[in-house]
């Protein structure tokens, strides 16, 4: 069976509509598990819809859901590991791309244990002009209330010393 691991793949974020939204390059894949993609990158290159290109500041885990409906970014920040959560579709590989659709929704997981609910507003905005259905809508719900769930109860991918340790694999794998 095909594997990524070990590879260098670009990512590529969706909104509903189809529209290309956001692109990183330059990550490695550690692991292709048949619920995961799990990609490090340090520094990568990021392309928005508009053109625009910026980089990230900070080492990062990417985890991507195959089966359920959000993927994590690992951000190492001074204060310790923070946990960026998309409410997306299961992250497929195509054309030799992982992709997913972001569904706006996210959930931020600090260091210091506190989370935030962000872009409600942008969601409901795009929920309307791109006509998510109501089964659409309900799964993205549920999403977000087992994301806390899985937070409140620090299950994978909210395990700071598991994203330690690949973090350690990448460093480990990509200095040879």
């Amino acid at each position: 069976m095909f594997s990524l691991e070990k590879k260098w793949i670009i990512i590529q974020a969706y909104k509903h509509n189809e529209q290309l939204h956001r692109e990183w390059t330059h990550s490695y894949c550690l692991e292709d598990s048949d619920d995961y993609f799990v990609l490090a990158s340090i520094r990568a290159a990021v392309v928005e819809s508009d053109g625009r290109k910026w980089h990230t500041k900070e080492p990062a885990i990417f985890i991507l859901s195959k089966k359920k409906w959000f993927n994590v970014i690992a951000m190492f920040k001074d204060t310790g590991i923070c946990y960026y959560v998309n409410i997306a579709s299961p992250a497929i590989f195509d054309k030799g791309f992982i992709k997913y659709i972001d569904y706006d929704l996210d959930v931020k997981l600090y260091g210091d244990g506190t989370t935030r609910l962000l872009d409600v507003s942008e969601y409901r905005k795009h929920a309307e002009e791109q006509g998510y259905s109501d089964d659409i809508k309900e799964v993205l719900d549920s999403a977000v209330k087992s994301i806390y769930d899985a937070i409140n109860k620090k299950e994978f991918p909210f395990i700071d010393e598991e994203i330690h340790k690949y973090y350690d694999k990448f460093l480990e794998e990509t200095s040879k």
